[in-house]
């Protein structure tokens, strides 16, 4: 059954063969105020696993209010959280699309996402792959160093976004992962601005097109003016990671990727978290900032696309049932209002992770901020609505969501990446490929699935009756006692004494393939001496390593960070500079071929 019609009461903002600055101009002449504060609110969304639209009261991971936002406080850009088949996708997409076309103008929702495609859940940042095809996190893709491939994979996102009504993508994350112990580097090209200033024009690219239309998913850029440099590499989602600083003088190295993002037609930007210490710029956080918003993106860059705060700058909210304080840092004394004005002096259109237009209306109705200055703002989101075709093909087919989402070649391409992007970085006595001795070898396994294991050995349970071990760990982190901040895996990146003495205890007792995970760069110079071969994934699965391990597959991966001797290294190099530790057990750029 096709898609339904638009809604079409003959107005000429609703006719598709008029300009669309035309049918902005027209729409926005009949907007009241509140219609207008609404559209500059960007807020998270749940839906039940069926499909259906979560209403006030119903139990759900981000409490939601569906009909309320959208027809009382009339908002109309969404960012769905939580996943589930892409048919129930398609038909919530469908069913919120409707409740917006009962409201007095008709202004279909434009929903967005944090990344889908990859390995890594966090409530804050990313969502587990689920029915869509399963790539490599960023750094993974970095690690190919293949602007084709990346250009691959968005364009296949795209197409598996477009199915079930996704039409903004929160990334891509483009800061330069500098400082080793930060959190958030697994969304990123790695820490050098030369690469990724060319993977992120594919990326765009393979989003939006060469321009932004119909068939197109709009790419919001983040974070800029680049998050790496955080102090000790705490994250800005909380009080204590909130400084950005630059000891080593390389805050246009940053800028770099922003660049290239816009070059390349970066239909929206996202200004960071990060509060700059120690430099020219006023020492409030990004999004407050109007030397970087207007004086640095829009005037020296020439970026003249949307500008949306991250995710609660103005309200306190609770998640997972704790109090978080807003990220308004540098401005924590300021009123919601107050806030909310300093925001949109400083050149920003629309406020992530937020639900209070009212906030805006009231600031217009005091004389404190213009409506032409409102105006400005609901130009750019309005123009992008037309841009994308949602006014006139707001619904999509189900049917067509359950063929496109996650099908064959799709999810073989994803496969095949993950295989490319793993990178071999220990191969002591020609260890790999395994298994090429005409028999099966014994093998002993920790953390890879048994069941996987026994396709490519004979799998016993002692690692004495062993020949081979494979052995798959992850990156060190601190545990933080805060449910939201827990997901953000931040601190150490070392092996204390107590976790590497059993890993140490096998790597000596049977030749050993350890697979190491790096959601950040681990430290891991014991583990690096004593193992057989080595391979790091930035996001795989056990058939994918195993399939590199046992000459399957060939590994082509080189890292995109170095990988530290030692804290005491971490900690004495500066955030802002790429490539900056001593002495590191593997440069930046290592990767052996097998």
């Amino acid at each position: 059954m096709p898609p339904a019609p638009a809604r079409n009461d003959g107005h000429p903002y609703q006719d598709p063969s008029l300009p669309v600055d035309a049918r902005v101009a027209d729409l926005l002449a009949r907007m009241t105020l509140e219609e207008k504060a609404g559209l500059l609110f960007h807020t998270m969304l749940a839906m039940h696993p069926d499909g259906r639209p979560v209403e006030a009261g119903d139990d759900a991971l981000v409490p939601s209010d569906t009909t309320g936002l959208l027809k009382s406080k009339l908002m109309s850009h969404v960012n769905l959280v939580g996943t589930t088949g892409p048919r129930q996708l398609a038909e919530w997409h469908n069913a919120v699309q409707e409740i917006a076309a009962g409201t007095r103008l008709g202004i279909p929702v434009t929903v967005s996402t944090d990344p889908r495609h990859s390995f890594t859940a966090n409530i804050g940042a990313s969502i587990q792959a689920g029915a869509f095809s399963a790539w490599p996190e960023p750094t993974g893709l970095a690690a190919t160093r293949d602007p084709e491939l990346v250009h691959r994979f968005a364009d296949i996102a795209r197409r598996e976004y477009l199915a079930v009504g996704l039409r903004v993508a929160l990334h891509p994350q483009i800061d330069l992962a500098t400082e080793p112990r930060w959190s958030r580097q697994s969304g990123t090209f790695g820490a050098d601005a030369t690469l990724t200033s060319e993977l992120v024009q594919a990326y765009v690219r393979g989003f939006q097109g060469d321009t932004l239309g119909p068939h197109s998913v709009a790419t919001m850029v983040k974070h800029f003016p680049g998050g790496g440099p955080q102090k000790d590499g705490e994250d800005p989602h909380f009080p204590h990671g909130k400084e950005q600083v630059y000891p080593g003088g390389m805050r246009d190295y940053h800028l770099e990727p922003f660049k290239a993002a816009i070059a390349a037609g970066a239909s929206q930007m996202m200004p960071y978290y990060g509060q700059p210490i120690g430099t020219d710029w006023e020492e409030v956080g990004f999004g407050f900032n109007k030397g970087v918003v207007t004086g640095l993106l829009r005037q020296r860059l020439g970026f003249d696309g949307i500008v949306c705060t991250d995710w609660g700058l103005l309200t306190d909210a609770s998640i997972f049932g704790e109090l978080h304080q807003a990220r308004a840092w540098g401005v924590e004394h300021l009123t919601v209002a107050e806030r909310a004005a300093k925001a949109l002096d400083a050149g920003a259109d629309q406020f992530g992770g937020e639900a209070c237009p009212e906030t805006v209306v009231e600031l217009v109705r005091t004389g404190r901020v213009t409506e032409e200055r409102i105006d400005a703002s609901v130009r750019r989101l309005l123009r992008e609505k037309f841009v994308l075709g949602l006014f006139d093909r707001p619904y999509v087919d189900p049917d067509l969501a359950e063929e496109v989402v996650g099908n064959s070649e799709f999810r073989a391409a994803g496969e095949a990446a993950q295989r490319r992007s793993l990178t071999v970085l220990v191969n002591r006595d020609k260890t790999l490929p395994a298994g090429t001795a005409g028999r099966r070898p014994k093998l002993y396994a920790e953390g890879v699935d048994a069941r996987v294991a026994a396709e490519y050995g004979d799998v016993v349970a002692d690692p004495a009756d062993a020949d081979l071990a494979v052995l798959r760990l992850h990156t060190p982190y601190e545990h933080r006692d805060n449910r939201f901040e827990s997901l953000f895996h931040s601190g150490r990146l070392d092996f204390t004494d107590e976790e590497l003495e059993p890993v140490l205890r096998l790597l000596d007792a049977v030749p050993t393939v350890v697979l190491l995970n790096l959601e950040r760069p681990a430290i891991v110079p014991e583990i690096a001496e004593r193992a057989a071969a080595l391979i790091a994934d930035y996001g795989a699965s056990d058939e994918a390593l195993l399939d590199v391990a046992f000459g399957r597959a060939t590994a082509e991966g080189r890292l995109p960070f170095e990988m530290p001797r030692s804290m005491a290294a971490v900690e004495a190099s500066r955030p802002d500079v790429p490539h900056d530790t001593a002495d590191p057990v593997f440069p930046y750029g290592s990767g052996l071929a097998i």
